[in-house]
């Protein structure tokens, strides 16, 4: 075994070794894959550890699981309490109902119904309080003392951090040659779990922190700011206003920097995950990937593990991010003709784009604008194409039969 650190005061490697025993055989062995894609895309040699492949799609089993196990009888009897954003909430729900243990989820109101949904089918009482995940927190700490609940924390207790520690062990052990771990972060247990375990085995590994860039959380506790936090973030599972002070002692002592990502890098690694990977990520579990995106330079050339830590993400939003993918790329384009008010204009500038191998989306008419002519009629078109150069073309061949159009 490689040297080791001196023993973190608060999780152990042994401690992350005993996780591993208690969830051996309770959860999947998810896969480390390499992409020659994204590898190719981003100059690092990435490989992906598959935790969106677990029954409830995200990683927050192992802590759950971790810590549902090492309840007393009474407390398990008693039942348990739980608030999260999502993940957490279906973890627990799902390993207690395994464990006969009755579970109660509070989760914020702006949780995405399918979340909601599948910790109900999971056998939970499903409560939504509060806009927030820190909102719902608070009133579910309150309900639990004064139901005698035990309440789960989400990231700040040794039991979960330990639980999520035993990604690290299987991401070591199936490719020993990894130099950098990049870990999405939300109040903290992933990562903590995940340095206490790599660092361990490997002192030299790099543990890069990703953070929404309006949920800056640990990035600003780490450095003493107070950071201005808010907004719709699609990584709504990493969007807490406070980081544990359990997970923040371990990520001041082992994390090697934490990065913040902007919206669009994380709808890229979405998009990404999605058409180069086939698989599915939610906003939180994309943002590993995102940090490459946008900060392509730190990573070149280096063995980097990302955690593909979720993939509950809502269908609607799922079908939005891709849809403005392709707005980007410039293979959905709206344009604007405006002609004659005559029969057969239509059917002459719909030939046109279909003879340039473009597909007709949308067509909205509008009459009765005072900057359309009396006489005239104005089309707005959305058009599905190949790519940039091919929605130029189609431009060109529409100006070139008198109707040009003006891209809006």
């Amino acid at each position: 075994m490689p040297d080791t650190l001196p023993p973190d005061p608060l999780v152990t490697l042994a401690d992350v070794q005993a996780a591993a025993k208690v969830l051996e055989g309770n959860i999947e062995r998810t896969e480390l894959a390499h992409s020659r894609t994204l590898s190719a895309i981003t100059g690092a040699e990435i490989w992906i550890k598959f935790e969106n492949r677990q029954y409830t799609a995200a990683f927050k089993e192992r802590g759950a699981l971790n810590k549902l196990s090492k309840l007393t009888a009474e407390e398990k009897r008693r039942g348990v309490i739980a608030a999260s954003a999502g993940n957490h909430a279906q973890g627990v729900a799902y390993h207690a109902r395994r464990l006969n243990i009755p579970a109660t989820i509070v989760m914020a109101k702006t949780t995405p119904f399918n979340k909601v949904e599948h910790t109900r089918n999971h056998g939970a009482r499903v409560i939504l309080e509060g806009m927030m995940f820190d909102e719902a927190k608070d009133y579910a700490l309150a309900l639990g003392e004064k139901e005698g609940l035990v309440f789960i924390h989400p990231f700040d207790d040794l039991d979960i951090i330990a639980g999520q520690g035993t990604i690290a062990l299987e991401m070591l052990a199936d490719n020993p040659d990894l130099d950098t771990l990049v870990v999405p972060i939300g109040g903290g247990g992933l990562i903590s779990g995940i340095a206490v375990a790599a660092k361990a085995l490997k002192p030299d590994i790099k543990i890069i922190g990703v953070e929404a860039a309006m949920y800056p959380c640990m990035h600003a506790a780490l450095r003493g700011k107070t950071p201005k936090m808010g907004g719709a973030t699609i990584a709504e599972g990493i969007a807490v206003k406070e980081v544990g002070k359990l997970t923040r002692q371990i990520a001041e002592r082992l994390l090697d920097d934490i990065l913040l990502v902007e919206e669009e890098h994380l709808e890229r690694a979405i998009t990404l995950f999605a058409e180069v990977e086939k698989t599915i990520a939610e906003g939180a579990g994309a943002a590993g990937l995102a940090a490459l995106l946008a900060h392509p330079s730190r990573f070149y050339g280096r063995k980097v593990g990302l955690v593909l830590c979720g993939g509950n993400i809502d269908t609607r939003l799922l079908a939005s991010v891709l849809t403005r993918a392709l707005v980007r790329e410039n293979r959905l384009a709206r344009i604007r003709i405006i002609g004659d008010d005559r029969p057969g204009l239509l059917a002459l500038v719909s030939k046109i784009i279909g003879d340039n191998g473009a597909n007709i989306m949308e067509v909205a008419h509008n009459r009765i604008a005072l900057d359309v002519p009396a006489k005239g009629a104005e089309f707005d078109i959305l058009m599905e194409t190949r790519d940039s150069q091919h929605t130029q073309e189609v431009i060109d061949a529409l100006a070139q039969a008198g109707y040009p159009p003006r891209a809006l």
